[in-house]
């Protein structure tokens, strides 16, 4: 829509000014017509539609992995600080370490970013607030998750949710504080769908897609002989005025339960065996398949957490003791997990045609201390990680900025979290000037002002 703002200054719906307005659509030398003005609206508006059918699948590895033994190795510097594992050569322009060898035989399809950083406190949940959401959050303003704003920003494609987290959201992780995996201002309705159950179990279902439990059979027996009477009903009622009083929420969670299409996105068994198994049979590689059916079925953003929790389980977190995990840890069961189902997800996604059109990012809420610690592992370390990003617009192969020799602070092109969130908006298609409504009304902007997307990748 083009608006007219005032001493006679034109904006269109993006919020770019175009210059000053006259009567007759005339303009000083240079400038723009009325017509052109409104031409250029509705170039944006097709770009707009050509970015509609951009997704985001954001795989957030809980518990932070360790740059120098993953994406950024250090060959050259001391043995307490490259650590354990060397490096190897992938088809990128680039070398990572060799527990991730099935990502080196994809690397022209992924670039990384190794100058990420952020200045906030070294604890988990300050860091999946920021990776998430852009900010830190403060003065009890939450800002929301990417997705959630993806879901106020463009809505449902389909009976299945915008926004769906796999498999459950984060869980305790020490701080005590939001993980930044709900729609904060912009309130519950924009909320995640959330799997909450484990795909790769035998008997995988979906909870909130099954009857309630009190409903016994006698009952569904009875409610499946009137399904015919009340298929016809819904028609009706859908096309009369009644139907706009019904609770969106509830008309969206209804259609859920009800649609085919939804049960089938979350049917894992109509998928051949061999490609389960070559994603991983357990909770890592399932998500990261269901992932995939989500998006094809409609779903315009996807999380998946590797892990839910830093205690009593083996995760990124390599502090070298319990309840955390050691390097041999993430070696010998992390790492394998994590490797085999992200290759599978990016071969998958590129022989469906898919990948041009779905952004796949790996982020995490920090990365770990250069020096190895005396109990033999790595600490909190938030001034230098790696991030990457696939599809949707990226150019694989290629590592942007750069640490320094021991992989503590960025040496070139530092990163910071609104730069890495302001390039899942970007691939998606968003000025990232667009405005959320916050709190009182006051309009938020999906990234702080001044901030740009990592420019490189694209």
């Amino acid at each position: 829509m083009l608006k007219i703002t005032g001493e006679g200054t034109a904006h269109t719906c993006d919020g770019v000014p175009g210059g000053d307005f006259r009567p007759g659509g005339a303009r000083g030398a240079g400038g723009l017509t009325l017509p052109q003005l409104l031409a250029a609206e509705a170039a944006a508006e097709e770009k707009k539609k050509e970015h509609d059918n951009r997704s985001v699948i954001m795989i957030f590895n809980l518990g932070a992995p360790s740059q120098m033994d993953t994406f950024d190795p250090k060959p050259d510097a001391a043995a307490e600080i490259r650590g354990p594992f060397a490096p190897i050569s992938t088809k990128g322009d680039f070398q990572i370490t060799e527990i991730l060898p099935r990502h080196a035989q994809i690397a022209d399809k992924f670039s990384i970013v190794r100058s990420c950083y952020h200045t906030a406190a070294a604890v988990h949940d300050t860091g999946h607030q920021m990776l998430q959401t852009g900010r830190l959050f403060t003065g009890g303003i939450n800002t929301p998750h990417a997705g959630c704003a993806l879901a106020y920003l463009r809505g449902q494609k389909t009976d299945l949710p915008p926004h769906v987290v796999l498999p459950e959201k984060m869980g305790s992780t020490g701080g005590n504080l939001p993980h930044g995996q709900e729609a904060g201002f912009l309130g519950k309705a924009y909320d995640p769908f959330v799997l909450n159950t484990d795909p790769s179990k035998p008997n995988f279902k979906v909870p909130d897609l099954l009857p309630p439990a009190e409903l016994g059979d006698a009952r569904l027996d009875r409610r499946r002989r009137m399904r015919e009477i009340v298929e016809e009903k819904v028609k009706d009622f859908e096309a009369s005025p009644s139907a706009k009083l019904m609770d969106a929420n509830f008309a969206a969670a209804y259609r859920m339960m009800t649609s085919p299409q939804a049960r089938a996105a979350f049917d894992l068994t109509k998928e051949p065996q061999a490609l389960r198994e070559k994603y991983g049979l357990n909770r890592f590689g399932q998500c990261c398949l269901l992932a995939r059916r989500l998006i094809e079925a409609g779903v315009r953003f996807v999380t998946v957490n590797t892990f839910l929790t830093v205690f009593d389980e083996i995760t990124w977190d390599i502090h070298g003791s319990k309840p955390f995990t050691s390097i041999e840890g993430m070696k010998n069961i992390v790492a394998p997990m994590y490797d085999q189902a992200y290759a599978a997800l990016i071969e998958d996604l590129s022989e469906r045609g898919m990948l041009a059109e779905t952004l796949v990012c790996n982020l995490a809420e920090f990365g770990r201390t250069p020096r190895i610690n005396p109990a033999g592992g790595r600490d909190h370390w938030p001034q230098c990680f790696s991030a990457y990003f696939a599809g949707g617009g990226i150019q694989g192969g290629r590592a942007i900025g750069r640490s320094d020799p021991i992989g503590a602070y960025p040496a070139e092109r530092p990163v910071d979290p609104p730069e890495i969130v302001g390039t899942i908006y970007k691939s998606l298609g968003f000025d990232l000037e667009t405005t959320l409504p916050g709190p009182a009304g006051r309009p938020f902007p999906l990234v702080d002002f001044g901030k740009h997307e990592v420019k490189e990748l694209f």
